[in-house]
């Protein structure tokens, strides 16, 4: 399996190339060159596997034969001012190969890969029998910031998984937008939300979904991708906002209804969801109130309600922090700030050379 960059400038590398990396050398996301396409047989024998199988089936698919058996900085900004200088340091291909870099978000393959395991297991647990002509149609919705769930999602339809797709963003809409309008473009400024993982302006992982509908067309996407890098705003092609439209639904939603969503979802179920989760189970409770018949619905979770105390009090609702988490409180906190007007490139890398002269150390220390 081989995998290429979404705009085409780079060498092609295997799944090792693109696990252990994080942007391509020219800007770009690494995806496999061709999809492997699922037929009803794979598709029920999967639908039996437990969900650590069903991961271990899928990453061979796309892993290979020949590899199956390889100090922190405080930003006082967004993801997507830090996005930045992530992708200076990643397009330094000598920096990044003498010090191992790799990117452990959506940026890299191997984590979109997992994801796309969890449509498989949604669609699994929504369709009792697979035993039919027809297999059955599951909509998921996925709350998504950066995209990378989404792009999974994306990828599994391609690979003939038979689900609807349907994107739940907060009040910093550009994935929405994009799906209804085509309008690819940055509003003036990141708007802070309850669900504060997807405060993100630059969903990455879009570049990925337009190379795919684009049919893999390299020069497409790198030409639509510079015009947005160079002008921060983009107008989709007809035919490809076509395209997105067919695979994905979407909708915005505020923090009142994620706050709604939580209390409701708390009362009826004795629930408590994180507020990325409530963007998704806001647009259920929607469907299903409107009285309108549907078919099988699951909505993704990404995080745990643990982490976000505050969302959960603006609820009206009381946290309950389990002591592994109290205990962190205590712990020692070693960072450097990253303040607006230094040069976070710069510091990125003074970082990544003073860890790597550490962990030399370390393995020196440990050879004597």
């Amino acid at each position: 399996m081989w995998y290429t960059s979404t705009r085409g400038m780079a060498p092609r590398v295997n799944f090792e190339g693109a696990l252990f990396s994080g942007y391509a050398p020219d800007g770009g996301l690494y995806m496999p060159e061709e999809l492997p396409r699922l037929d009803k047989e794979t598709l029920r024998h999967w639908s039996t596997l437990s969900y650590r199988s069903l991961v271990k089936e899928l990453c061979a698919l796309f892993v290979g034969l020949e590899l199956i058996p390889r100090h922190d900085l405080n930003v006082e900004g967004n993801s997507d001012e830090l996005d930045e200088p992530i992708k200076a340091v990643f397009a330094d291909v000598a920096f990044v190969q003498r010090h191992n870099l790799m990117s452990l978000n959506s940026i890299n393959w191997s984590r979109v890969l997992v994801q796309m395991a969890h449509h498989f297991f949604a669609y699994f647990q929504c369709t009792p029998s697979l035993d039919m002509h027809l297999l059955p149609t599951v909509e998921v919705v996925v709350p998504t910031g950066a995209g990378g769930n989404l792009a999974a999602g994306c990828i599994a339809q391609k690979m003939g998984l038979p689900i609807s797709l349907v994107v739940a963003v907060n009040r910093n809409d550009i994935i929405h937008r994009t799906v209804q309008k085509g309008d690819f473009s940055l509003c003036e400024v990141v708007r802070k939300t309850l669900a504060s993982a997807m405060d993100i302006q630059v969903p990455y992982n879009m570049e990925r979904i337009f190379w795919l509908l684009a049919g893999s067309d390299s020069q497409t996407t790198r030409a639509l991708m510079e015009q947005f890098e160079r002008t921060q705003s983009l107008h989709l092609p007809k035919d490809l906002h076509s395209k997105l439209s067919e695979a994905v639904t979407s909708e915005s939603v505020s923090d009142e209804a994620i706050t709604q969503t939580m209390g409701r979802c708390w009362e009826e179920n004795q629930y408590l969801l994180c507020p990325h989760s409530a963007t998704a189970v806001s647009y259920h409770y929607q469907q299903t109130d409107s009285g309108q018949p549907s078919i099988p619905r699951c909505c993704l979770a990404p995080a745990s309600a643990v982490k976000f105390p505050e969302a959960v009090q603006a609820a009206g609702l009381t946290p309950e922090t389990p002591a592994e988490i109290l205990a962190l409180e205590h712990k020692e906190t070693r960072c450097t700030p990253m303040r607006r007007g230094d040069d976070w490139t710069q510091m990125l890398r003074d970082t990544i050379e003073a860890l790597s002269l550490r962990w030399k150390g370390c393995v020196e220390n440990t050879a004597e």
